[in-house]
């Protein structure tokens, strides 16, 4: 008998010695999103204006995207794609936010949000052993079914909606913390002391350090650069020579790299940047038309199918993985989180049925040199693009389908559907196709807001053909 026990404990100590070698090589994971920020406004990106020293530093250790696109020019839907690795589409989440006074359904407000049959990636990686927090902006449902504790996370620290005061608060709009419910009152929540960019990330600072012995995932879903447009008196000060919103769109911005800096700062000090994937990039494209955001070389803003509403700024360092400091110039998508971070954790993503994301990992590395996705789709109700190697076709309601090569002009200036209509047709076609396997949207765009948005895109191109 005692020999049988003497051989069972070497047996428990050898799986706990591999768990732990396992867990160990597990990368920690750190996805940093901002909100409402322009494609221009980073000094990576070339702004000579904004001061992002710290996202600069990381460029210099990343690989930058130079196509990245998100699956929605708007925040709710463009996170839900994110966090699916599905186009949201497929699941009834139109290019709508939730809940809201813009949206027609037959669903209450607190009805519209992620579906439950959903997984997110925090689902995937707890599996994997992983630890798991959102700091910040949630975005996709209110209700309590939705909250993010009951979505693959841990830890949340944030809010449920699409924005809130930076400064400190009152009772009318809160933080929560982990799974407290408005319902329960104003004093059962913590509210922030200071500038709510830097209690993100102090929250992620603290997790890092409770954590730092486990593989974690940490989303850093920053409600910065999204209106209210709040600044501390500091930060203006940076910035002298800018006046208005543009001025305080660059504090808010320079606030929220010193908040970036901090965090990987503590992944330095607690010997963890070696053995952690960092990815930073933008929910959708700058509102310029509301925060005076930049977005150039890039036509359009938010809210639009152009390639301002769609394509952001996109960072990917994992130290002595990659070949850092390089750029990537097939087109992404931010669908393809999901996979490759499942994949750098040791799971496998082709078992999780429906997804639309890649794994970049075998193409960063060289493994794979083909472009990750032959096509990539939008679509917004009677609203819709496709990309296709380098056309992309932009199909409206209101008049005919536009057609770019985005390779010769990313600016969007020059539409060529008159001179092939061939590829029109074929792009138009292929469009629909992929329409004809989604769900039915689960909540509308009221009929005016349609409107106002093609107002909106056909106001920014008068404007900008007179510079």
């Amino acid at each position: 008998m005692h020999h049988w026990r003497v051989i069972l404990i070497f047996l428990l100590l050898g799986f706990f010695k591999v768990s732990f070698l396992i867990a160990q090589q597990q990368p920690n994971i750190v996805f940093i999103l901002s909100d409402d920020a322009g494609y221009a406004d980073f000094g990576f990106q070339g702004s000579k204006e904004f001061k992002t020293p710290k996202l600069d530093k990381l460029a210099n250790k990343s690989i930058k995207f130079t196509q990245a696109y998100v699956s929605a020019a708007v925040c709710g839907p463009s996170r839900a794609g994110m966090l699916t690795g599905k186009y949201q589409q497929r699941f009834g989440f139109e290019e709508n936010n939730v809940p809201g006074y813009m949206s027609i359904s037959c669903l209450a407000d607190d009805d519209m949000g992620l579906p439950l049959d959903q997984t997110t990636i925090a689902d995937h990686l707890r599996k994997q052993g992983y630890k798991t927090a959102l700091f910040g902006k949630w975005h996709l449902g209110n209700a309590d079914r939705f909250h993010p504790t009951k979505r693959g996370f841990d830890e949340f620290y944030g809010f449920r909606g699409g924005a809130r005061s930076y400064l400190p608060f009152d009772k009318n709009n809160l933080l929560t913390r982990n799974e407290d419910k408005l319902e329960q009152g104003f004093g059962n929540f913590s509210e922030h002391k200071g500038y709510l960019t830097d209690e993100l990330a102090n929250e992620a600072i603290s997790f890092i350090d409770r954590n730092k012995e486990n593989p974690f995932f940490i989303y850093l879903s920053f409600n910065a650069v999204h209106t209210p447009m709040e600044a501390t008196a500091e930060d203006l000060a940076e910035f002298p020579n800018l006046k208005g919103k543009r001025k305080t769109l660059a504090a808010m911005t320079l606030a929220m790299d010193r908040a970036i800096g901090k965090v990987l700062k503590e992944l330095k000090k607690q010997g963890l940047t070696d053995n952690t994937l960092i990815v930073y990039t933008n929910d959708n494209g700058g509102p310029s038309d509301a925060n005076e955001s930049d977005n150039s070389p890039l036509s359009g803003t938010k809210a639009n199918h152009l390639e301002g509403g769609i394509r952001v700024p996109f960072l990917m360092s994992w130290a002595n993985k990659f070949n850092n400091n390089k750029t990537y110039n097939y087109p992404i998508s931010t669908l393809d989180l999901f996979p490759t971070f499942l994949s750098a954790a040791g799971g496998n993503s082709s078992e999780i049925e429906g997804l639309d994301g890649v794994n970049l990992l075998p193409y960063l590395k060289g493994e794979k040199t083909a472009a990750p996705h032959e096509f990539l789709y939008w679509k917004k109700e009677n609203r819709g693009a496709i990309r296709n190697q380098d056309w992309k076709l932009i199909r409206f309601p209101d008049r005919p389908a536009e057609l770019y090569n985005i390779n010769e002009d990313e600016s969007e200036t020059n539409d060529l559907a008159a001179q092939h209509p061939e590829k029109v047709k074929e792009l138009y076609k292929k469009l629909f196709t992929w329409e004809l396997a989604l769900e039915r949207p689960l909540w509308q765009l009221r009929r005016e807001f349609e409107g106002k948005a093609a107002d909106r895109m056909d106001a920014y191109r008068k404007t900008n053909t007179k510079k």
